[in-house]
């Protein structure tokens, strides 16, 4: 799913476009582009093999560069749910 190879100025991509998390906060896209998404983790679930916990539900809004209403929001189930729905959303609005 992510590469480290697609590391280019300390940012991570996700199909080719740029992929920031900080705590809850997960950012996905090119700020330059008409439209970028903002996720935020809602609930996680122990991983039971790490310390770490699994984003569970995330909500997932295609936000306008320059606004903030969003476009579009739906909840996701899992983050792979979630950049898929992302991926797709900027793929149709930034044409």
């Amino acid at each position: 799913m992510l590469k480290a190879e697609g590391i280019k100025g300390g940012y991570l991509e996700y199909k080719g476009r740029p992929l920031v998390r900080q705590d809850n906060d997960i950012y996905y896209g090119d700020l330059s582009d008409k439209y970028h998404v903002y996720m935020m983790i809602m609930t996680e679930v122990p991983s039971g093999t790490a310390n770490e916990d699994i984003p569970d539900k995330i909500m997932v809004q295609l936000l306008p560069c320059g606004k903030k209403m969003p476009e579009k929001q739906t909840v996701a189930t899992g983050i792979a749910d979630a950049l898929e729905t992302a991926d797709a959303w900027l793929e149709r609005y930034n044409k």
